[in-house]
């Protein structure tokens, strides 16, 4: 989102960052401003804290106009798919179907995030993601620039302290904002996340 409000040098960064983010995993860029993803079944636990860790990249990316910060729309969908993944344009199964369709349901409304789950699981299981999506939106709705540059870093697994010294910040000013970008209640949602990867059958 307001990607092509950033300028050519400043694009090409966040591009360069999201590269390297994606780089262990199997990702495909497309249209210049969006891409596609896909986790394995022993990799799906971190799909969660990847899409946050790529949001607040692209939150944390200064804009022209500050009025309209970059940030993404993300759908995760999680279900069976077809046969061996060789290009994702033409992938196919439940988990990309899900995936597409909750992108598009996104476009239609304020929600930037959707977890959508194939059919057969319980329903508690539905509910859970749909409550974390609602919650972390809720949270990431006016995350700052300043809040998210702290939040890249604690999602990477810095401490405040490593923090404090990559940013050049005060501890106190790291502390504030890992404060007031709720931090804690990140860990909470990642934590309860991966409890319900977990309960897949």
């Amino acid at each position: 989102m307001n990607s092509t409000k950033l300028n050519r040098a400043t694009e090409k960064v966040l591009l360069s960052t999201l590269n390297k983010l994606l780089e262990p995993y199997t990702y495909e860029f497309y249209r210049g401003d969006s891409f596609q993803v896909y986790l394995k079944p022993k990799e799906l636990i971190e799909s969660l804290q990847i899409a946050l860790l790529c949001r607040t990249a692209a939150i944390k990316t200064p804009a022209e106009d500050p009025a309209t910060p970059c940030d993404l729309r993300t759908s995760i969908g999680i279900g069976t798919i077809s046969g061996t993944v060789k290009k994702l344009a033409s992938a196919k199964g439940e988990a990309f179907l899900l995936s597409g369709r909750g992108l598009d349901s996104l476009s239609k409304s304020q929600a930037h995030l959707v977890i959508s789950i194939e059919n057969g699981q319980p329903n508690a299981l539905r509910h859970g993601f749909e409550l974390i999506s609602a919650y972390t939106d809720s949270i990431f709705h006016n995350i700052t620039t300043k809040q998210a540059e702290v939040i890249y870093q604690l999602l990477r697994g810095k401490s405040q302290t490593e923090t404090v010294k990559t940013l050049k910040k005060s501890k106190s000013t790291i502390s504030q904002l890992a404060n007031t970008a709720k931090w804690s209640e990140i860990e909470w949602i990642l934590l309860m996340y991966k409890n319900l990867i977990n309960e897949i059958k």
